[in-house]
């Protein structure tokens, strides 16, 4: 599917938005690289549509708070596998 730089910022920032998505999985689900859906969506969508921005920037500022939660889980999942694997 061929998509505009316009159409593209808003088709990821939807999904964000919509998914409460990382731009992590945001790029997976799209297939696409990471450094591509955050230029996409921090960057060209403020010019492109403020108000989709900033509800996008939320999100992922509302990510960045957690991540360190989501680090400590896999984390806490990893150990519990390697133990249960013995």
């Amino acid at each position: 599917m061929y998509y505009t730089c316009e159409e593209r910022a808003r088709e990821f920032a939807r999904y964000i938005i919509d998914n409460g998505a990382t731009v992590r999985k945001t790029a997976s689900v799209f297939k696409i690289s990471k450094s591509t859906v955050h230029k996409d969506v921090s960057y060209k969508l403020k010019t492109i549509d403020n108000d989709l921005y900033r509800q996008v920037k939320s999100v992922l500022d509302k990510n960045l708070e957690e991540r360190h939660i989501r680090g400590g889980i896999a984390t806490k999942n990893k150990y519990k596998a390697m133990k249960s694997e013995n």
